[in-house]
């Protein structure tokens, strides 16, 4: 009552009229005033909390800057920096990538044409591909997957229980039908018997790409597929104990068509998704077109 009647009525005599010590209430109305400066911080927290969880624990300052000003709300890179650090907010982190190719066989194979040229001036220009494996109770998983080196996008994969060249023809059929391209691509990948099986090298000869692979045991040559299952792994498989290959099927489906195409930010494009990367050149070529 004191308070709602202060700036009519003399506090003292409201006091008085209670029985409330003037002290007491000064003291009271000093803890409860929360200054302007407190205020902002404590809306801003929450919209950091907001993005932190939309990102699943994966962005850092920078992006979550990005994230925020994308939703109008302005802050700067220290002062999301200091809130994060005060209430405990930290990123997932990758663990250390473990090489898994076998590429002790007598196959042909072919040169390393890529370079570690990792940025293509437009999508489905390279694509680069690799196979991972995800534990579950009922044994191993085999993931294949194809990544657009412009849009940061999983064009294409495959999954099965056996690491088979049918594996990596699966995902490279599922990319070639979602995309389409031109021919001409680069195809790159390491020297795994899978992608130099002869009827794997006879599906990108059809669909008229060319051929590219890493160096013997150098897993540098072939980064960005590597990237992507330290990535998938670290933000999302890690947090599972699968019973089924089936569960990790799901999973693996709603990480990469759900979240990581469409929704994570990636620093390499400007801290867009791949989605609004591939959007924004689409609309740029229609500019240049009209």
């Amino acid at each position: 009552m004191i308070d709602k009647l202060r700036h009519t009525h003399p506090v003292d005599k409201l006091c008085q009229l209670v029985d409330v010590a003037k002290s007491g209430y000064q003291a009271w109305r000093r803890g409860n005033v929360i200054p302007a400066k407190r205020l902002e911080d404590k809306r801003l927290l929450a919209a950091i909390k907001a993005a932190h969880e939309r990102s699943r624990g994966t962005y850092g300052p920078a992006k979550i800057r990005t994230e925020l000003a994308s939703q109008g709300i302005s802050a700067g890179l220290n002062r999301i920096k200091r809130l994060r650090k005060l209430n405990g907010i930290r990123c997932t982190h990758k663990k250390k990538f473990r090489v898994t190719t076998d590429s002790k066989h007598q196959l042909p194979v072919a040169e390393n044409l890529l370079s570690r040229q990792f940025r293509p001036t437009a999508p489905n220009r390279v694509w680069v591909a690799d196979i991972t494996y995800i534990p579950t109770d009922e044994g191993w998983l085999f993931l294949a997957a194809i990544k657009d080196l412009y849009t940061c996008e999983i064009v294409g994969w495959a999954m099965d229980k056996q690491m088979t060249k049918q594996l990596v023809i699966d995902a490279l059929r599922a990319a070639y039908w979602r995309k389409k391209p031109k021919a001409g691509l680069m195809h790159h990948s390491d020297r795994g018997s899978q992608y130099c099986s002869a009827a794997y090298r006879a599906l990108q000869v059809s669909y008229g790409m060319t051929t590219s692979m890493s160096r013997r045991g150098n897993c540098w040559d072939n980064a960005p597929m590597e990237s992507f299952f330290g990535t998938l792994k670290t933000e999302s498989l890690h947090h599972y104990r699968f019973a089924t290959r089936e569960e990790a099927r799901r999973v693996v489906f709603e990480y990469i068509e759900v979240f990581y195409n469409q929704i994570r930010r990636h620093a390499k494009i400007n801290n867009q998704s791949p989605a609004d990367c591939a959007k924004q050149f689409n609309e740029a070529q229609m500019q240049l077109a009209a």
